[in-house]
């Protein structure tokens, strides 16, 4: 046996050679922000949310500031479910009332929240969980949607209730965490001019948290290993032009489209990098971010190197 495949087999020397490997990464990335979307079955499966928790305390330890926004559609499903409050959708939103916006908040805000918070704490860090109207960090506005009638030709508005986009990201609130301890853990609840709550789509909510923060990354958790191309085969990198061309062609379709539209507007807006990754893989944080290669989809902004020196 030559001594490379000793040094394989050998389990304290795997581990020196993963430290190696990652050292250039945690060098380059320290003191930067990361905004992780966290939700699917990531979150839902408690093995998995255990993992999370100890990568994300462990990128704050390597001098990274993590900050995690989560989702929680099927946890407010099953809730409204319970309670039996109907609830449909329009285009894959939500059609929130002021009842309903009030569940979605006592969810986000409460039991998700928590949960998320009390996992990071338990794997020694510190989290504290915030939602978008604590501090306004997110100012939020009523989204508008239309829909044209197919046999009248006729563009007709529909009402959404309190479902919100960012109007304006106040990130002072953020800023005073990174330098502290603190993991920040934040609901999708934004706050209107008039004191309203709306329900905001996480993946929308951590993309303009990314760009307001000037973050290095916005890595989003998803149940699919990223893009793929026609064949079913994961595409590791891409430019920003290569992914508008991708959406153009209709190789990314469906629920990928709004994930790919926030990731781009995320670099369009400054951040430098965008991650679409496999929530339901063990360690998927630390394989992507700190492996040559990664793991997941990765979109790099034109002026952005994915290797390191």
């Amino acid at each position: 046996m030559s001594s490379d495949q000793s040094d394989e087999l050998d389990p304290k020397m795997l581990t020196a050679r993963t430290l190696s490997e990652a050292l250039p990464y945690m060098r380059r990335f320290s003191g930067q922000t990361f905004v992780i979307k966290y939700g699917g079955h990531a979150m839902g499966d408690p093995a998995l949310a255990q993992g999370f928790a100890r990568d994300v305390v462990l990128l704050k330890q390597v001098g990274i500031n993590p900050i995690v926004v989560h989702g929680g559609g099927p946890q407010i499903g099953a809730m409204l479910e319970r309670l039996k409050v109907k609830s449909e959708f329009i285009d894959g939103l939500r059609v929130t009332d002021r009842a309903t916006v009030e569940i979605v908040e006592m969810v986000l805000s409460g039991s998700i929240n928590k949960q998320i918070v009390t996992e990071i704490n338990r794997a020694g860090g510190s989290a504290v969980g915030i939602s978008g109207k604590d501090g306004r960090l997110i100012e939020a506005r009523k989204v508008a949607r239309s829909k044209r009638d197919p046999d009248s030709n006729i563009e007709r508005i529909l009402d959404l209730g309190f479902v919100g986009e960012p109007k304006r990201i106040n990130p002072g609130l953020l800023e005073q965490f990174a330098e502290s301890d603190v993991i920040p853990v934040i609901a999708p609840v934004g706050v209107g001019e008039n004191g309203d709550t709306y329900n905001i789509n996480a993946d929308t909510a951590a993309g303009h948290l990314a760009a307001a923060l000037n973050a290095a990354k916005l890595i989003m958790l998803t149940d699919v290993p990223g893009i793929l191309d026609r064949d079913g085969q994961l595409i590791a990198t891409l430019s920003p032009k290569e992914a508008y061309m991708l959406q153009g062609d209709g190789t990314v379709s469906g629920g990928m489209i709004p994930k790919l539209e926030t990731c781009l507007f995320a670099i369009g807006n400054g951040v430098g990098a965008s991650h679409i990754l496999d929530g339901r893989q063990p360690h998927v944080l630390l394989l992507e971010i700190f492996t040559e290669g990664g793991v997941g989809t990765a979109i790099y902004r034109e002026d952005v190197s994915p290797t390191v020196d």
